[in-house]
């Protein structure tokens, strides 16, 4: 056991913070060179571009290995076993891997696949970690439980039935080693205590449970878990599995485009603009980057439902073109057309 690299998979449902917390631990490896493998999810690599750089050492650009053919789960032949394979080929093999799912992704399938001859004779899953969004959670979304919905849900009614939605939050909760609540800042103690009581509900026993913000938490208590998950799936199944007895499964609820935008003039002006578009399109992730007028560095957009975020991550590169694209995620169908206009269509008015 000795010999097999550890693997971290880091999974929760979109917008959590798994990047955040990715970024946190290349920074804290004490020394451990990490591979990471990146399920991006939509058109542009906007994850790979966030985590360039935050770990120089610990994690060069070149053990970065983004797999954008879609959920990590339903391309584990096509895509992630080869990819495995040839990381694993390598003279410098790393001393841990990381892999961040998409925020659609079943963990169960994933974990699955270390059980494959060719990835258990060399490594090893050290822990399933999922990130959930405390903010979101308080809010009434993406939890299935009708009393905890009840007790802190808002107008967001999305989970006061069965769904996809909910069904997939779950999953990720049952597969998961250590759930982390992060976000914890931006809810009371009392809301955090509730949300805790209805996830432990939802979690296996013996699950570890904590509490963050920004992605901020021990790295040991992230790597060096030992636990070989894929020795012990018992009581992870999805939904999925359960009703259909392990058969595949397909994420036809939801759909992903990108939209391009020309004249942004202002910081403000584009925020307020991505909220007012996802408000009134029931948009459920948009993430991406924007060129602004007089800056020299790109600024990286992050929102979940309506709480837009935003920062200057890095200098745009001689090579890049300066450019603003949106990745923009939501239930299927999306009214594309419609999107595009409400973003573009804003843009264009204040610039004129």
């Amino acid at each position: 056991m000795s010999e097999k690299i550890p693997v971290t998979v880091i999974t929760g449902f979109l917008g959590a913070g798994k990047t955040t917390l990715v970024r946190h631990l290349l920074a804290h490896a004490q020394g451990e060179r990490i591979a990471l493998i990146i399920n991006e999810f939509g058109e542009l690599g906007v994850d790979k571009d966030i985590l360039a750089g935050c770990g120089d050492e610990t994690c060069r650009e070149e053990d970065m290995i983004e797999l954008s053919n879609g959920c990590i789960c339903c391309t584990v032949a096509d895509e992630f076993i080869p990819t495995m394979q040839t990381l694993l080929a390598r003279p410098d093999r790393p001393d841990h891997i990381v892999i961040e799912t998409s925020g659609l992704a079943l963990p169960q399938p994933l974990i699955r696949a270390f059980n494959w001859p060719e990835i258990k004779a060399q490594v090893t899953i050290d822990g399933v970690v999922t990130v959930a969004d405390a903010a979101a959670l308080s809010e009434g979304r993406f939890a299935n439980d009708e009393a905890a919905v009840d007790a802190f849900r808002s107008a967001d009614a999305m989970l006061d039935h069965e769904t996809p939605l909910g069904e997939l939050f779950e999953d990720q909760l049952i597969a998961a080693d250590l759930v982390i609540l992060n976000k914890a800042d931006l809810v009371s103690d009392a809301a955090l205590a509730t949300i805790e009581s209805h996830l432990r509900a939802e979690m296996r026993p013996g699950t570890g449970l904590i509490r963050a913000r920004n992605g901020h938490v021990d790295v040991a208590a992230l790597l060096g878990m030992g636990l070989s998950t894929e020795d012990n799936l018992a009581g992870r199944e999805s939904h999925h599995e359960l009703e259909h007895g392990g058969e595949g499964h397909e994420h036809d609820d939801f759909d992903s485009f990108t939209v391009h935008l020309d004249g942004v003039t202002g910081k403000d002006q584009l925020l307020a603009t991505i909220e007012a578009t996802i408000r009134a399109h029931d948009i459920l992730r948009l993430k991406g980057f924007a060129a602004l007028p007089g800056a020299s560095a790109r600024l990286a957009i992050q929102a979940v439902g309506p709480r837009v975020s935003a920062y200057f991550d890095r200098p745009w590169k001689d090579s890049e073109a300066r450019a603003t694209n949106l990745v923009v995620i939501g239930q299927s169908p999306l009214d594309r057309a419609s999107i595009t206009t409400s973003l573009q269509g804003a843009i264009a008015a204040a610039a004129a």
